[in-house]
């Protein structure tokens, strides 16, 4: 199948950005069958700004952070989640003594 390049507006932001003959080709081999409906910009931070196609990692940075206190320790520390006090919370240092993968 032939393929041209298309322009399409981002449901999100309302900007024009160009669904390319490339990109179709590489939606249709991987079964899509439906234009994508964001901009690249809008759909990279939808997927929390980090990383691509299966990057991995990447995006932390921007990730609100929460104030706690180490269950072990005591040390003041950040968590990237907001603590509800019905399960410890450990500072980075005590969480990897916890951690299973550390009692090998």
């Amino acid at each position: 199948m032939s393929y041209t390049d298309k322009t399409l507006t981002c449901v999100e932001c309302g900007a024009e950005f160009t669904f390319s003959a490339e990109d179709q080709e590489y939606h249709a081999s991987r079964g899509f069958t439906n234009e994508p409906k964001r901009c690249p910009t809008c759909r990279e931070a939808r997927r929390g700004g980090g990383g691509g196609r299966g990057g991995g990692g990447g995006g932390y940075g921007s990730r609100q952070m929460y104030p706690a206190v180490c269950a072990d320790c005591g040390q003041q520390t950040e968590v990237p989640f907001q603590p509800r006090g019905d399960r410890p919370v450990y500072c980075r240092d005590c969480f990897a003594k916890h951690s299973p993968a550390s009692s090998r």
